[in-house]
This record gives structure tokens, C-alpha cells and sequence, in this order.
């Protein structure tokens, strides 16, 4: 699944660092440089998760926690602060949000600590970690693709893009959705983006000899299914 995360961070170099190595792991994210426009995107968008630097500008982080759990907002929240004093943890943590991160981190820690949170706010539920259409297998955690004992190296848009249509078997998906669901356009940047993608994920999928799955549907879209 692609998760779609908001960080709310003023500094570049951070911002870049982090919005780099989510990425390059599938997510989505949306950024913002201040308290003020941070609050605003996580009040109308929808997010699964939100990064949340502690001294921003315009508003700062606690009270941009504070106004999203006044207003019923239960988004997991992680904050990022170079305030790493145990009673600033516990501010932090009391304050609202579901966990806390000191400043200076590594991305492998933050990595792990923000898929337990996504698996916490999914309500305890064991999350979904494999996908299966006909013999075409997908695990999650690892990231790896296999058709019967085939084992498939995508590249990690082309990871997105068959998680993306695993999880819409068998439905026609079009290209707005995939423009949404996968690249995070809201508009139609009028290249042909979409089906160079699936071209290069068919010719790894559906080898010669091997039943077909990627299915291209006229004027709609595309359909992953395993039925005839």
C-alpha cells in the first residue's frame, strides 16, 4: 500500500532528506514549511500519517498538534524536535501526539518508528503484508515480486504502480486515479508518464508464454486481473 504522509518541516535540508528516503520506500508525501499552511493541509486533506517538526514558523508545533486534536483530528502524529530532554518528550507524547523523534536522527529509525505507528492506527489489525493475483505474488515487507518461480526486479515507481492495481484487481483503473494514487498529480501533466510505466511493468509481469494479467481497457484505463 502506499501510504500518503504530511511533514510539516521548516528546515531544507530535513525536509529534502526525509521526503528523499520516503519516497525511495513508496510513500506519498506532502510538505509544508510552516505551522500555519500545516494545519490548513492537515484539516482538508486526508493523510495516514503526519511528521511534524516542533519549532516552526507562523505557528509552532505543539499548538498545530493541539488544533488537530481539538478538532477531532486523529491522524497519527510523530514529532521532530531538537528538544531531547525527557520532560520534552513527555510534553510531547502528553500533548497528543503518538510518538516523539530527537533531532539529529538516522531515516532507518524514523523509517521503522513510522510503519508502527501506520500499524497502530490501522486499530491493531495485522496489516496486510502479501498480495496475490493468479501467480503473481507481492510481499510487502520485503518488496519482493515473484510470478510462480519467477523472481520480477521493479523499480520502486513500478513497485507502486502494481501495488496500486493489486489492490484494484480486477476493477478498471484509469488514469486519473493512477495519476492520483501513484504519482500524487491532482491534475493531468499531458504526457504519456502512465503508459511508458505500464509498458515497462507489463514486459516484466506478463513474459511470453505466460497468461496475460495487465490488461489495457479502450478509452478507460487498465485493469490487473488474472480471469481471461
Amino acid at each position: 500500500m502506499s501510504y500518503k504522509v504530511l511533514l510539516i518541516e521548516d528546515d531544507a535540508t530535513t525536509g529534502d532528506y526525509i521526503v528523499k528516503g520516503l519516497g525511495e520506500e513508496g510513500f506519498i508525501v506532502d510538505r509544508v514549511d510552516n505551522g500555519r499552511d500545516g494545519l490548513f493541509m492537515a484539516t482538508e486533506a486526508s493523510h495516514d500519517a503526519i511528521i511534524l517538526d516542533r519549532m516552526l514558523p507562523g505557528m509552532d508545533g505543539m499548538a498545530v498538534l493541539a488544533a488537530l486534536r481539538a478538532a477531532g483530528i486523529e491522524t497519527p502524529v510523530m514529532i521532530l524536535s531538537a528538544l531531547a530532554t525527557a520532560d520534552e518528550r513527555v510534553r510531547g507524547l502528553t500533548g497528543g501526539s503518538d510518538d516523539y523523534l530527537a533531532k539529529p536522527f538516522a531515516f532507518a529509525e524514523l523509517l521503522a518508528r513510522l510503519r508502527i505507528m501506520l500499524r497502530r492506527g490501522s486499530g491493531g489489525q495485522a496489516a496486510e503484508t502479501r498480495l496475490a493475483c493468479g501467480d503473481l505474488q507481492v510481499d510487502l515487507l520485503s518488496r519482493k515480486v515473484r510470478r510462480g518461480n519467477r523472481p520480477i526486479e521493479l523499480q520502486p515507481r513500478e513497485f507502486r504502480l502494481l501495488d496500486y492495481m493489486m489492490r484494484h484487481q480486477d476493477e478498471v483503473v484509469t488514469r486519473t486515479m493512477l495519476l492520483e494514487g501513484v504519482w500524487d498529480y491532482h491534475f493531468d501533466p499531458g504526457t504519456n508518464v502512465i503508459d511508458v510505466h505500464i509498458s515497462r511493468l507489463r514486459r516484466k509481469i506478463d513474459e511470453e508464454g505466460e497468461a496475460p494479467l495487465i490488461h489495457t481497457v479502450r478509452g478507460a484505463g487498465y485493469r490487473l486481473s488474472a480471469k481471461p
